[in-house]
C-alpha cells in the first residue's frame, strides 16, 4: 500500500475505497498533484465490468486485510468511494476517523447511501459528501431518447407483429417533431435529456422547484403540478433522485391525467414511479409503452408483471454504463479535490436535509 506517514501542509490524503484503475489513479494525480492516494488494489474487489464499484460479490477480505483496509480509511482526509458501498461501513468510518473531511460517492444518487448511514447532525456538518451526478448524463439521455422513440414508433406493435409473422396494413407513426415530452428533473441528467430531445424536434417541458431557464426547455413546472400538464404530453422521462419528496411522484393521480397512449421512461430512481399504478395505466392503455432502467426493488423480482408485459422494455439498471464512466468519475473527483484544497465550494454536494 502506498501511504504518506506525514501530512504536508496543503496536501490531501485520500483513501481509495472503491476500485480505481492504475490509469485513473495517474489521471487523478496529474489533474491534482496535491492529492496523496492511499491505495492497495488487493484490498478492493475485482471489477466485472466498467464502473462495477461493488465488484465480484463472492470476493471477501481476510480478517488481516480487513484491518488493513480500515486502517487506511480511518487515517484519511478524504475517501474515494463509500467503503464497500455500505452505509454501515460509512458510519463506522466517519466515527472512527475524526480527520475525515470529505467523501465522494460513486453513484449519482449517493445521497441515499449517506442517509442510510444514520449519521448525526454534527457528523453531517463535519464531513462533506459529494456524488457523481452528471457523469452519466450522456448514456442515460441516449436511453431516454431510445424509450421516447420506441413509444412514438409503436415498438410493441412492431415486435408483436414480427413475432406473429403478421404483415398488417400500414399505419401512421408519430414523429418526434410532434412530441411534447415532460422531463422530471433538470439536473445534470435531465438537462442532457432535454437537449437531445430538443435537437430531435420535440417540445420539452421540465420540472424544477425553482424558476430556471434551461436551453431546449420551453417551459418549467413545479413537481407538485405535473398532473396539470399531463394531458398535454406524449411522453414523460424520470431523471429524479430518490427522496421523500419524489417517492411515487409518478403515481395514480398523474397516470389518470396522462394523455392516452403516452410513453413513460425511467432512468432516475425507481422509487419515483409507483409500479402498481404504472401497471394499471399500461393495462388500461393510458400508458402505451414504458422503458424502465430502474425499479422500486432491484433486482426486479422474478414475479413482477413488468417482466412479461408486452408494452414494457426492462433494462437491468445498465443504461448508465459506458467504458468512459470510470475516467469521468476520476476527473470529477480530481476537480473537487482542487476545490477542497483551494477552499472553494464542491460540485455535487449532497443536500443533507433531503439527501439528494
Amino acid at each position: 500500500m502506498s501511504t504518506d506517514a506525514d501530512r504536508p501542509e496543503g496536501r490531501l490524503r485520500v483513501a481509495v475505497a472503491a476500485p480505481l484503475s492504475e490509469e485513473n489513479r495517474a489521471r487523478v494525480r496529474e489533474l491534482e498533484p496535491r492529492v496523496d492516494l492511499v491505495v492497495d488494489p488487493s484490498l478492493l474487489p475485482p471489477m466485472r465490468w466498467p464502473a462495477d464499484f461493488a465488484g465480484d460479490p463472492s470476493w471477501r477480505r481476510t480478517p488481516a486485510r480487513q484491518r488493513s483496509f480500515e486502517a487506511a480509511v480511518d487515517t484519511a482526509d478524504a475517501l474515494y468511494g463509500i467503503p464497500d458501498l455500505s452505509p454501515s461501513a460509512l458510519a463506522r468510518t466517519v466515527r472512527a476517523n475524526p480527520r475525515l473531511r470529505w467523501v465522494h460517492t460513486m453513484a449519482a444518487g449517493g445521497g441515499s447511501q449517506v442517509k442510510a448511514a444514520g449519521l448525526s447532525g454534527d457528523e453531517l456538518d463535519r464531513v462533506r459528501f459529494t456524488t457523481s451526478a452528471g457523469v452519466h448524463g450522456g448514456p442515460l439521455a441516449e436511453f431516454a431518447v431510445l424509450g421516447v422513440l420506441a413509444g412514438a414508433k409503436d415498438l410493441p406493435r412492431l415486435r408483436r407483429q414480427q413475432r406473429d409473422h403478421e404483415w398488417s396494413g400500414r399505419w401512421t407513426m408519430r414523429q418526434m417533431s410532434e412530441q411534447t415530452v415532460l422531463v422530471l428533473g433538470l439536473g445534470g441528467i435531465g438537462r442532457v435529456v432535454a437537449a437531445k430531445l430538443h435537437a430531435l424536434g420535440a417540445t420539452v417541458i421540465g420540472t424544477s422547484r425553482t424558476d430556471t431557464a434551461v436551453p431546449g426547455v420551453s417551459g418549467v413546472v413545479r413537481p407538485d403540478r405535473i398532473a396539470e400538464v399531463a394531458p398535454t404530453v406524449d411522453a414523460v422521462v424520470n431523471t429524479l433522485p430518490g427522496t421523500a419528496a419524489t417517492e411515487h411522484l409518478l403515481g395514480g393521480r398523474f397516470f389518470a391525467a396522462l394523455r392516452p397512449g403516452a410513453t413513460v421512461v425511467s432512468v432516475g430512481r425507481g422509487s419515483v414511479v409507483d409500479e402498481a399504478a404504472l401497471l394499471e395505466a399500461l393495462d388500461s392503455g393510458r400508458v402505451g409503452f414504458a422503458a424502465l432502467d430502474v425499479f422500486e426493488t432491484e433486482p426486479l423480482p422474478a414475479g413482477s408483471p413488468l417482466w412479461d408485459h408486452d408494452r414494457v422494455l426492462v433494462s437491468p439498471h445498465t443504461a448508465a454504463l459506458d467504458p468512459a464512466e470510470d475516467r469521468r468519475i476520476a476527473e470529477l473527483f480530481a476537480a473537487n479535490a482542487t476545490r477542497l484544497l483551494d477552499g472553494r465550494a464542491l460540485l455535487n454536494r449532497v443536500n443533507t436535509v433531503e439527501f439528494y
